[in-house]
């Protein structure tokens, strides 16, 4: 059983947990990611870490409640346990060390960005993050991008908050501004006039969210030659690659985002694929949502019914 310790609501369907996980938290390095079962009869589903702190023993997991499974894991609260906790799983994150990378997350894909900008830090990034919704209510890690980012840029879709758009349409204007370096251009330390480092070329962008918002990243930063790492979130089963359920296509061959990923080249990535394996069990997931829906309308209605 790990325990959960604390518990808070980001937004109206996203909620953050800090969980006791010593030896997950002891291993994990960015980028990884881990495999949690409910209960006995409950299915597993991965989720990347957000934060993990070795000392304390503990993980931090973001997590935006849309089926069944993450429904009840977000129903519950500090004090409450979780049966199977399987990680960290995964490759680690590779860091690039260029002068000016850019860190792009939608949504709750702003879990798996967050964690980057620190390691990139360390090695001598300049770290811009872009970081939406679709309105204000939905823009998650907002403060906290702030504290370990060089510059932090909020979009919404609606425009109720930071910058009227998407954030490609951000990153498009950031590239403009400070145009990019080709992959095998390096590190920019040749260019010593250059003294405002938040304007120096773009050398690499990490990307993480819906599958069609990492495909608009990518076919914006392709033909700019920046290297664009995106980290896919494919349904998983094992997480040892034996079961095969998230194989993704990468450059035209077969590759399991559990044990050869989860972050890939994102200008290689099969998307159309990818999006179709993502929906294939859409129904199933619909019909034990409703079913589960309908069963606690009963129990809620024999509760009241007994109670009066």
């Amino acid at each position: 059983m790990f325990r959960i310790l604390a518990a808070r609501q980001l937004a109206s369907d996203v909620k953050w947990f800090r969980i006791e996980a010593p030896l997950v938290a002891r291993h994990r390095r960015p980028g990884q990611f881990v495999i949690l079962r409910l209960d006995e009869t409950g299915e597993r589903i991965p989720l990347t870490m957000a934060a993990a702190d070795p000392q304390t023993g503990t993980i931090e997991l973001i997590v935006k409640a849309i089926g069944k499974t993450t429904r009840l894991l977000c129903a519950k609260q500090a004090g409450d346990t979780i049966l199977d906790i399987m990680g960290p799983l995964g490759r680690p994150t590779e860091i690039h060390p260029v002068d000016h990378a850019v860190l792009v997350g939608g949504g709750v894909g702003t879990a798996v960005i967050y964690p980057l900008a620190p390691a990139l830090r360390e090695v001598g990034c300049y770290v811009t993050a872009i970081t939406g919704g679709r309105t204000r209510e939905l823009v998650v890690l907002e403060d906290e991008l702030r504290q370990v980012c060089d510059a932090v840029h909020v979009t919404t879709d609606d425009g109720s908050y930071g910058f009227q758009g998407t954030v490609a349409d951000k990153l498009r204007e950031l590239i403009a501004e400070c145009g990019s370096v080709g992959e095998s251009a390096g590190r920019t330390a040749e260019q010593p006039g250059l003294k405002d480092v938040s304007r120096r070329p773009i050398g690499v962008v990490y990307c993480a969210g819906p599958v069609p918002m990492m495909k608009a990243v990518c076919e914006l930063t392709r033909p700019y030659g920046i290297r664009t790492i995106v980290s896919l979130n494919p349904i998983m089963v094992d997480g040892t690659g034996m079961c095969g359920g998230c194989r993704v296509t990468v450059g035209g061959k077969t590759q399991f985002a559990c044990v050869d990923g989860p972050e890939f080249d994102g200008h290689q990535v099969d998307y159309d694929e990818l999006w179709d394996r993502l929906s294939a069990y859409k129904t199933q997931e619909k019909i034990a949502l409703e079913r589960w829906e309908h069963e606690c309308r009963l129990e809620s209605a024999l509760k009241g019914g007994k109670a009066g």
